[in-house]
């Protein structure tokens, strides 16, 4: 039995697909669905029991879990609740590793990219503490899973148990199907699609750094599928351990993207740029790139697909269909 919190969320649902279409439905959901249409991320899934957090900690006493897959969290990089974030990202997390250690349970976490804030020191997935005491998250999700990563591998250097498996997973620029409900969490793609759809004018950011066109901020995309394939691969792999960075290892431009989108429609690109708010000048990425010698030296030898593939297959596989959910 397989245990996934945040199972309904936009990855958690992704992975319960991944696991069920390789024939596992002995897989416990962890999650809240609230009163919007969440639910729609698990309506084409086989569980094996839903349970909501505030009963996660009686549910797991006595229980015999071949590996907990940790997504759940809050996610929001605008949040501003520092106790929550801390409950949800933090606190949750050391329950569900101190279960694990306990229980010799393999465990499979979701860090992020965010952890390395504005990428001043590169985006490798060192996990010597002199080096990731170094990063400094820009926002409060960030550094809630910054701090996960620096107790868990405290344990390890003081030489404390841990699980027989940890995998800590830096998630970078996530995008696919059953991310609907994140509101302004989703990826672009999934925002303006509705504008290229009706041939409206997609607006992105100006630039305001020298030597950087409008548009050409960068980031490193990555679909849904293959980032569940190389959680997917950890899984299969119990003796490899570690933190590692879950991205493509290629940066492509905002711009790159939402013509992407226009292009599996056939249509042109219709984008105007406008002024970046002052608000977030100071605090904006103008570049993410995942590191992905570490996961190639772990022996992960899956490949990664195409932006405009991975746009294409997403806009005309799930966004341009009255059935968006996988």
């Amino acid at each position: 039995m397989l245990l996934v919190t945040g199972g309904a969320g936009f990855i958690g649902s992704n992975v319960v697909a991944s696991l069920n279409e390789a024939g596992r439905t002995d897989v416990v959901v962890n999650d809240w669905l609230g009163t919007e249409a969440k639910w729609r991320n698990l309506a084409k899934r086989e569980i094996a029991d839903f349970v909501p957090p505030e009963d996660l900690a009686w549910w797991l006493d006595g229980r015999r879990l071949d590996a907990v897959i940790h997504m759940g969290a809050n996610s929001d990089t605008t949040a501003r609740d520092g106790d929550e974030v801390m409950e949800s990202n933090f606190r949750l997390s050391l329950m569900l590793l101190d279960w694990c250690t306990k229980n010799r349970v393999p465990f499979i976490y979701a860090s992020s990219a965010a952890t390395y804030g504005n990428g001043e020191g590169g985006f490798v997935d060192d996990e010597d503490l002199r080096a990731l005491r170094k990063l400094a998250p820009m926002n409060l999700y960030g550094w809630s899973k910054h701090l996960f990563d620096l107790a868990l591998k405290g344990r390890q250097a003081r030489g404390e148990p841990l699980p027989p498996q940890w995998v800590g997973l830096k998630f970078f620029n996530v995008f696919g199907p059953n991310e609907y409900h994140k509101g302004e969490m989703a990826s672009l793609v999934a925002k303006r699609f509705a504008d290229v759809k009706a041939d409206r004018t997609v607006t992105l950011f100006k630039s305001h750094r020298d030597g950087i066109a409008d548009g050409d901020q960068r980031r490193d995309f990555i679909c849904v599928e293959d980032a569940v394939a190389v959680l997917r691969w950890f899984l299969d792999t119990p003796t490899v351990s570690g933190i590692f960075n879950v991205g493509t290892g290629e940066a492509r431009s905002f711009r790159d993207l939402i013509t992407a989108a226009f292009a599996a429609l056939g249509k042109p690109a219709n984008i105007e740029y406008v002024d970046m708010p002052l608000s977030i000048r100071d605090q904006y990425q103008y570049f993410t790139q995942a590191s992905v010698e570490k996961l190639r030296r772990a022996g992960y030898n899956g490949g990664f697909t195409r932006l405009e593939d991975a746009v294409g297959r997403y806009v005309t596989g799930f966004l341009d269909r009255a059935d968006r959910y996988r």
